[in-house]
């Protein structure tokens, strides 16, 4: 029986993405060797990296606009330092949301002056600040959209006039959203668009080459972007399941039409937490619920192991919180189907007649 896979990442993604990976491990585009052991300097592979750099601008509606894709390794976590060395000449502005937020803040620190302009850490980061001001003198202004950990996510996001630059690791491509607000966007791969080992950084070009420290090459954007993803040897397998999975996207009518799937999703498990008196969600307030990541809690702790074993009678994996939150956390990202959703749901409405 196929799991309910509820992971945070390293997470699930199509079936029909699998099938189309696992046989180019074994005979890609019928050249009788496997993609793991082809130059990634062939043209079958370059037409990869550009398809997949392609499809990203397309579904981000960012095609022609000044901005480049490209697919780059070291994580996220990399991004927290390369953004910094390219944009940050004196000062920057944080928004202080979560734990991948305090990460970044701490490697920009290294670079120049950081001002955080808001901070949910009071509150072990259970909701998203409001009302705060981005000052008008700083390089660039820098939010993470969706906190994986603590389920929280940016519904609304900030007007200024300073470049504006988001991870958005964990519900790239989830909802229609003006992308061109954006400078530069990054995202690990593996939340919601491919296996572990290449992130997506889509940049518009202008922000760049406004600093005075020398970066060195592989960090630098403007030579990722002048040898379009190859400057060192890309992430061959991960970029080419990405493009498969941007590809389904695309398939399946795109963001627009994604998004309409995830709110269903969204809607009936906190329908479900919100109505039954033996769960009680993380996140403070509604208005900042996370579509992608949904944390709740059992109201009484002796229930745990008739739940935990009603959820792996059930086939669902995938499910327990993060050490820093507790509870559980079920990761909707775009490839899970509403069908697990309701077999969740089904679980925690069981559980009351056992209670």
């Amino acid at each position: 029986m196929k799991k309910h896979n509820y992971s945070a990442g390293p997470c699930i993604l199509p079936q029909s993405v699998f099938e189309l990976a696992s046989k180019a491990v074994l005979n890609f585009n019928n050249s009788d060797l496997s993609l793991l052991e082809i130059s990634h300097r062939s043209k079958d592979f370059v037409a990869v990296m550009d398809n997949a750099r392609s499809l990203a601008l397309e579904h981000l509606g960012l095609e022609g606009k000044g901005y480049q894709a490209l697919f780059l390794q070291g994580g996220a976590s990399l991004q927290f330092l390369m953004l910094a060395y390219n944009l940050l000449e004196k000062k920057a502005a944080y928004l202080n949301t979560g734990t991948w937020s305090s990460s970044a803040i701490k490697e920009a620190k290294a670079f120049g002056n950081v001002i955080e302009v808001a901070s949910s850490k009071d509150a072990n980061f259970n909701y998203i600040p409001k009302k705060y001001t981005i000052p008008e003198d700083v390089d660039y202004f820098h939010c993470t959209s969706n906190n994986t950990i603590f389920g929280t996510q940016i519904q609304q996001f900030p007007e200024t006039n300073v470049p504006l630059i988001c991870d958005m690791s964990s519900d790239i491509f989830s909802r229609v959203l003006d992308f061109s607000k954006f400078d530069l966007i990054y995202a690990g791969a593996q939340k919601n668009m491919g296996p572990a080992g290449t992130t997506l950084v889509v940049i518009k070009e202008e922000i760049l080459g406004k600093v005075s420290r020398h970066i060195p090459s592989i960090l630098d954007y403007k030579i990722q972007i002048e040898k379009e993803s190859m400057y060192n040897t890309p992430a061959v397998f991960p970029v080419y399941v990405s493009m498969l999975t941007l590809e389904w996207l695309k398939d399946s009518g795109g963001v627009a039409a994604i998004e309409k799937i995830n709110n269903q999703k969204a809607a009936l498990l906190y329908a479900e937490i919100d109505a039954n008196e033996l769960f009680t969600g993380f996140v403070a307030q509604k208005v900042d619920r996370s579509k992608m990541n949904a944390t709740f809690n059992l109201t009484d702790d002796a229930l745990t192991e008739t739940f935990e074993g009603l959820v792996e009678e059930a086939g669902i994996n995938g499910l327990n919180g993060h050490r820093s939150v507790g509870g559980y956390r079920a990761s909707m990202y775009n490839a899970l189907p509403l069908e697990s959703v309701q077999v969740l749901v089904d679980v925690m409405q069981h559980l009351k007649t056992k209670a």
